[in-house]
């Protein structure tokens, strides 16, 4: 019988954390996933991050996204880019202490400001080939003009 008192204790508290039943109905349509943890901590763009160690290692460190990052609504188009560095490595463990109390240290390859994942758009990095192709296309002899 505890047990399912301690069940509907977690419900109504994942239901009260999420800002009610279509609070919790809209967390699951975005993110597929509904968790009640303790706030670790804000990064600069507004992503929240949270930790419940009951839930497996791997599992119990998560992020919920922001709405609106860099002028670009995200609501919708999650993408695990929008995590900055010094927050991935306390998200995949590489680390117990998270930047909040342990600032990291100003690195010069880790940007200031946060660049969307740009692949399949026209603004995609494609890498300039230095090889020689293996195959030359043909082009046709001209034929004099009389």
């Amino acid at each position: 019988m505890a047990e399912y008192v301690e069940v509907w204790k977690r419900a109504i508290q994942a239901l009260r954390g999420h800002g009610g039943l279509l609070g919790a109905m809209f967390q699951t349509l975005r993110v597929s996933d509904l968790k009640v943890g303790a706030l670790i901590g804000v990064d600069k763009y507004g992503n929240k991050y949270y930790e419940d160690k009951r839930f497996f290692f791997g599992r119990h460190r998560w992020v919920i996204y922001t709405d609106k990052m860099n002028g670009k609504d995200t609501y919708w188009e999650v993408d695990a880019t929008m995590v900055p560095p010094e927050w991935h490595r306390w998200l995949h463990c590489m680390t117990d202490d998270p930047p909040t109390t342990h600032p990291p240290v100003a690195r010069k390859f880790i940007w200031q400001n946060h660049k969307f994942n740009l692949t399949g758009t026209p603004e995609q990095y494609v890498p300039y080939s230095t090889t020689r192709k293996k195959m030359q296309e043909w082009i046709p002899p001209s034929t004099p003009n009389k």
